[in-house]
């Protein structure tokens, strides 16, 4: 599960990632903020315009995986990378209207799957490997009425049906924090 940290007012993204027996086994943590680009953030709607970058570290503090996703128009690309800074793979959206798709695309632009929302409103996907058999499933979860109110800290579940090879797996690892940069940053205030 990737639960995301709730704020009344989101300068800086938070997320924890928690087991399937709930205990938490890293964190996420957007970094590379300074103080005139938070004040940005807070006094004006360009958001989707900045770039923001994200730190995966295990519960030790060990770097496991970072993630840029730059400034966008419309479609978004999520650059995933190893923990010495190679990149791994591309989350890349593929449409604006409709079912909202990604690719998961290697550095060289192999295919090796999909994340493909199941609604309009994406909150469900099907995640797909590259002959389009399901490998995951990723759900928005209802965080609460009071936080919902307040708030605008989403939760994630992903299942991963089976072992995955990389760079599929590290991809499908951050699917949820990458749809959630990729689709929802812009609401946010």
């Amino acid at each position: 599960m990737v639960n995301q940290k709730a704020k009344y007012i989101e300068l800086t993204n938070q997320y924890a990632v928690y087991d399937q027996n709930g205990a938490q086994i890293a964190g996420v943590q957007e970094v590379g903020q300074s103080t005139g680009r938070k004040a940005l953030r807070l006094l004006t709607n360009v958001d989707q315009f900045l770039t923001h970058r994200y730190e995966i570290r295990d519960a030790w503090g060990t770097l496991l995986l970072s993630m840029v996703r730059p400034g966008k128009i419309l479609k978004s690309t999520i650059v995933v990378n190893d923990a010495a800074g190679h990149e791994l793979g591309r989350i890349v959206q593929e449409n604006v209207v409709g079912k909202i798709r990604f690719a998961l695309v290697d550095p060289a632009g192999s295919r090796w799957g999909a994340i493909n929302a199941e609604n309009w409103r994406a909150w469900n996907f099907n995640i797909q490997d590259h002959t389009g058999a399901e490998v995951a499933r990723m759900t928005k979860t209802f965080a609460g009425l009071v936080k919902a109110a307040f708030t605008t800290a989403d939760n994630y579940v992903v299942q991963i049906h089976r072992p995955l090879e990389e760079p599929l797996r590290s991809l499908v690892v951050a699917a949820a924090l990458g749809v959630d940069t990729a689709l929802k940053q812009d609401d946010r205030r």
